[in-house]
């Protein structure tokens, strides 16, 4: 069974920089991907980036370029999420998600469409003005 645990929310000032961790367990193989994503109150869970574990490869929803860089550290089965230069907008639950087997889809941003598997509980990201 695959268990996801995300860690490093919390409250930090407009301009400011939080660190995401998704610490993974229970994969068969290396050839997994995992999701970021994130949901404001009352707005839809949007895809922010993703990872294919094997080869490193990312992807980035437009509004985090720049700011947000996803990366993984195998030894400790685990993918970060640093973020950078955060602003209001950025405050959401975060969560990080697996397609348990295979790499970051073309659908990666769609939390239905996106092939994942299993799903964290999520941290909460909270920028203040």
């Amino acid at each position: 069974q695959v268990q996801l645990v995300e860690s490093g929310g919390g409250l930090v000032q407009s301009g400011g920089s939080l660190r995401l961790s998704c610490a993974a367990s229970g994969f068969t193989s290396d050839y997994y991907a995992i999701g970021w994503f994130r949901q404001a109150p009352g707005k839809e869970r949007e895809g922010v980036s993703c990872i294919t574990n094997r080869d490193g490869s990312t992807n980035y929803v437009d509004s985090v370029k720049g700011r947000f860089t996803v990366s993984r550290d195998n030894s400790k089965h685990t993918v970060y999420l640093q973020m950078n230069s955060l602003t209001p907008d950025d405050t959401a639950a975060y969560y990080c998600a697996t397609r348990a087997l295979g790499r970051c889809t073309s659908a990666w941003y769609s939390p239905r469409h996106g092939g994942y598997d299993y799903w964290g509980q999520g941290t909460q990201v909270t920028v203040s003005s």
